[in-house]
């Protein structure tokens, strides 16, 4: 049986594998086009769980990477939201391929880490900042279960593909 700490990761490799199939045999218009009020998209929960997983196992495991944070862009902050949609500027194969890089360094700090290795999230509040990896992994991985969540609906108002088909 496999320990927590893999199990975790390959839980959370799952729930990307589920977020990325929803652009399968997508084009560029319907994976970047707002399904909702608020502006959510395929493309854009691919981006945004690819930047939650660069700063969650990066930032806070101090294990820096060269990929940029959306809001690292002169003249962006975190209130523009620009994690949440691709960019006049990105092409759906440049979100794809900077997210395919996140997920990488996100597997590399895993694998590198011991499952009680500690971090701190500093964006959170002190008294919960400081995080384990397992902790992190979970975390994560319930985070980007809740976007596939979201993706499974956004794609059936496209063409009806809902769960893993």
């Amino acid at each position: 049986m496999a320990d927590l700490k893999t199990q975790l990761h390959d839980m959370l490799r799952v729930q990307r594998a589920a977020l990325l199939l929803k652009l399968e045999g997508l084009d560029e218009y319907e994976a970047r086009r707002p399904r909702t009020p608020t502006g959510t998209n395929l493309l854009g929960l691919v981006k945004h769980s690819a930047a939650c997983e660069l700063g969650y196992f990066g930032e806070t495991f101090a294990r820096p990477s060269e990929l940029q944070l959306p809001w690292e862009v002169e003249g962006v902050g975190p209130e523009d939201n620009e994690d949440m949609f691709a960019t006049e500027d990105e092409s759906m194969a440049d979100v794809l391929a900077w997210s395919a890089a996140c997920f990488a360094h996100a597997d590399a700090t895993i694998e590198a880490l011991d499952a009680d290795a500690e971090g701190r999230v500093p964006w959170w509040p002190p008294e919960v900042a400081t995080v384990t990896l397992v902790q992190m992994i979970a975390h994560v991985a319930l985070d980007e279960a809740r976007h596939a969540g979201h993706a499974d609906i956004l794609r059936e108002q496209i063409d009806g593909q809902a769960g893993l088909r």
